[in-house]
């Protein structure tokens, strides 16, 4: 069953936000792992004490994350934890 191309496609921008923040954590956390970090360790650690130096610049992870308000990760974090467990 072939899918309809012509069809307009409506995002909300919550929606496109939500997925670029998505992105950015996916980016951020193979970066880390690249370098030998534990991403999890290092992303709580950047979000609780806003030092950057958690981040490490391979592949501009640290520039890309701080282009984010840290307080709308960690609400992000929150709804998609929240969002899971309701399922």
């Amino acid at each position: 069953m072939a899918s309809n191309m012509s069809r307009t496609m409506l995002f909300t921008s919550e929606e496109i936000r939500r997925e670029n923040m998505k992105q950015l954590l996916k980016e951020v956390s193979e970066a880390l792992e690249e370098r030998g970090y534990n991403a999890v360790n290092q992303i709580s650690g950047y979000l609780m004490s806003n030092d950057p130096a958690y981040i490490s610049s391979h592949k501009n992870a640290r520039n890309n994350i701080q282009q984010v308000e840290r307080y709308e990760i960690i609400e992000e974090l929150v709804r998609y934890y929240l969002e899971s467990k309701e399922s």
